[in-house]
């Protein structure tokens, strides 16, 4: 199946429900993680249309001609839930350049954005593809997709197709304030385990939330590999293929300028774990460190959300967050995990990873 047409942002390419595609731009921001109801054109600085195209579920092919033939173009585009998959993208006047990315679509529309200091989008081709493998993501606040409403907070998850060529698509289904247990208890564990096909790939990072359940006999080496392991039962069930990915470091400095251990016997729980059941393991918990101490502690203000009252419309009060990520942030720990993957020789999974 295969959809493709001129990009224009004339009257006549206005979204219209019988023809099944056109522009259009949302009466607001989302804030509901669990609607997945944002618009990628809603995670611009300005806001953009958004180019909606109603499709079957599924894997889709996405190929752009970007350029103009009239100005020097640097073009942004963004899809689904504000998920970049290509960063500005600069072209000169008459020269066209060809992109081309994976998107997974389980709610009946492909949406896509264009933005940037100079937009220039020539010709949209989408065509559906069931060859394609998933990548699905299992994690908590700092892996989800953050709703538009948010922005710039920003998971990495929503980020890590700058780092996978197209013959990958992602699912993320990473969710706020959630532990590997609370993950199945609610039932997401099972969604995924309804579309998980044989060849994909299920990445599992918990820790941030684990930690604070304090019931007896919960803990890092108990409750906590327990439902991890079932993530991973669940992975190999269906012919899947699951990663275990170490929390990434809070930006919490001891006086030495080295990062402090907020995790405290998780991150060695997952390593542990990883061993005995002979999951591949990413260790983002060693790759942050390593990159948070090197750039010191003022400098990490620009990868974790640091923000002047009245910098963003959607955080008037301003943020001084040391968990949470900025969108620059979230692109840094993205190039983290793609840099973990290859580093542990994730089988399969390492010859999708790229480095724009």
């Amino acid at each position: 199946m295969k959809f493709g047409y001129s990009f224009s942002p004339a009257a006549d390419c206005r979204y219209d429900p019988e023809q099944g595609y056109g522009f259009a731009i949302s009466a607001e921001g989302s804030k509901n993680e669990d609607l997945k109801d944002s618009w990628p054109g809603d995670y611009f600085t300005e806001k953009v249309p958004t180019l909606l195209m109603d499709v079957p579920n599924g894997n889709y092919k996405v190929t752009l001609q970007l350029g103009s033939p009239d100005f020097s173009a640097v073009t942004t585009v963004r899809e689904g839930l504000g998920r970049i998959m290509v960063l500005e993208a600069e072209t000169a006047a008459g020269e066209h350049i060809t992109r081309t990315f994976a998107v997974h679509v389980d709610n009946g529309q492909l949406k896509l954005a264009f933005g940037g200091k100079a937009p220039a989008v020539q010709y949209v081709s989408v065509e559906r593809n069931t060859a394609i493998p998933t990548l699905y993501l299992a994690g908590d606040s700092t892996v989800t997709d953050q709703p538009s409403g948010q922005f710039p907070y920003t998971g990495w998850g929503q980020m890590i197709g700058l780092y996978l060529h197209g013959d990958i698509a992602v699912a993320n289904h990473a969710r706020s304030g959630k532990s590997a247990k609370t993950f199945i208890q609610e039932s997401r564990l099972l969604r995924i385990a309804k579309k998980l096909r044989k060849d994909d790939f299920l990445l599992i990072q918990f820790a941030h939330n684990d930690e604070k359940e304090k019931e007896e006999g919960e803990g890092p080496f108990t409750t906590y590999q327990h439902y991890l392991k079932e993530h991973i039962e669940l992975a190999r069930t269906a012919g899947a293929n699951p990663v275990l990915v170490a929390p990434m470091h809070r930006r919490f400095f001891e006086p030495d300028g080295t990062i402090t251990n907020t995790h405290g016997e998780y991150i060695e729980a997952m390593r542990q774990l990883a061993v005995r059941e002979a999951v591949p393991f990413v260790d983002l918990a060693a790759l942050s460190k390593t990159y948070f101490e090197e750039l010191g502690e003022e400098r990490t203000k620009e990868i974790f959300l640091w923000a002047e009252p009245g910098q963003y419309p959607n955080l008037p009060e301003g943020a001084q967050d040391n968990t949470h990520f900025s969108e620059t942030g979230a692109i840094e720990i993205a190039r983290l995990v793609a840099q973990g993957i290859l580093q542990s020789g994730v089988q399969g999974l390492n010859r999708y990873v790229v480095f724009p």
